[in-house]
Parts: C-alpha cells; structure tokens; sequence
C-alpha cells in the first residue's frame, strides 16, 4: 500500500514538473469565443517553430520619438539578428544576441553590448521593450513564465493578449506551411506602441 501511494506521488510530481517545463496553462486565463481544446492544439504545433525569417514593417510611437521602419528578423533557436532600417529617423539599427549576451549597432553611433535586449534597448534607444516576450508574442503565443490574460477568436487563435503590462491585438492571421502566424499585430505598453505588420512569414521547423 505504502510503496503503491509513493509510486502516485512520484507520478503526480513528474506531471506537475512536465507541466511547469511546458509554461502553458497553469498560469493562463482564456476566455473569448474560440474553443480552449483547438487553441491547446494550434500551441502545441507553433512550438515547434524553432526559427524563422520575417520582412515587414514596425512602426513605433514613444514619448521622445516616433516613426517606422523596415523589419527583417531571422531566429534560430536561441540565436536571433533584428534589423530595423530607418527607425525614427537614426538610419539603421541591427540587434543580434543569444542568453548572455546581446549587441546593438546604431548607424553612426557605434556598437553597445548588455546582458539582455531589454537593458541594451533602455539604455541606448530609451525604449522600455520585452524583446524576450516577442519571441512569443510574435508567433500568437502568451510568454512563458509569468501569468498571461488570453481572449481568443472564433478560430480558436490570440485575438488579444494581457501580458507583464502589456496588452497585445492580434488583427489579422495568414496560413504558411501549414501554420496560422500573425500578420498585424499592435502592442501597447508603458509609454510605448508598437505596430507590426508581416509582409513574409518563413518558418521553420524544429529539426530543419
């Protein structure tokens, strides 16, 4: 009996620590007109993007400054290059990092480096921006970590998200590869919003 009631409490354990490792559910509140099952199952099949390659356009307001620019984004893994060409009138700017250890060239101003995106883009650009989130929120899925507010469609995909501060609107989807990623998306932060626009989705699977 003892040896039968440990084997449930190791069992219940590794499905409690599986299900901390995935990050999606236990701190994730979904309400909305789509159903809670299919948007379980279009998660499960966005995290097996592992990489992609995205052309399009931000546009930025900020207390000190505004305007657009043109986005390429290539993610791999871990790994990622941002280009911003022509943001808010600086010319060029190109963020490339990993964990640890992050790096911004500024058109005629030289190259910073700082532990996170986060801290880098405060201090050199003046924006208070998650940049690790986007990782997420760029693919349609809430962060892991901490708690997130999800409104879903009625195809059962982000119509908006409450995340760290942050509200995301999701406005328009489009099918590549067999995976429905945003298209235009509008992030309203602490004295910041950003518009995202997706001119070209290449994504790629884990193991390609």
């Amino acid at each position: 009996m003892f040896f039968r009631h440990l084997r449930h409490l190791i069992a219940f354990g590794l499905i409690a620590l599986l299900a901390g490792c995935a990050g999606f559910g236990a701190r994730e509140s979904v309400e909305g007109h789509g159903s809670p099952a299919l948007w379980s199952e279009h998660k499960q099949q966005l995290t097996q993007l592992d990489g992609w390659q995205i052309n399009g356009k931000v546009g930025i307001r900020a207390p000190k400054d505004s305007g657009s620019a043109t986005l390429f984004w290539l993610q791999r893994q871990d790994y990622y290059d941002i280009r911003l060409s022509g943001p808010l009138g600086r010319g060029a700017a190109r963020l490339t990092g990993r964990p640890g250890k992050v790096s911004l060239e500024v058109a005629n101003q030289g190259r910073y480096e700082a532990p996170t995106p986060e801290e880098l883009l405060g201090e050199q650009l003046g924006w208070s921006l998650p940049v690790s989130h986007l990782v997420w929120w760029v693919r349609g899925l809430p962060a892991p970590g901490s708690k997130s507010r999800v409104t879903l469609n009625a195809d059962s995909r982000l119509a908006n998200l409450e995340q760290d501060g942050w509200k995301i609107e999701y406005l328009s989807y489009v099918e590549q590869n067999g995976f429905w990623l945003p298209e235009r998306v509008k992030l309203h932060g602490p004295e910041l919003d950003v518009t995202l626009v997706v001119k070209d989705w290449q994504p790629r699977q884990l193991g390609q």
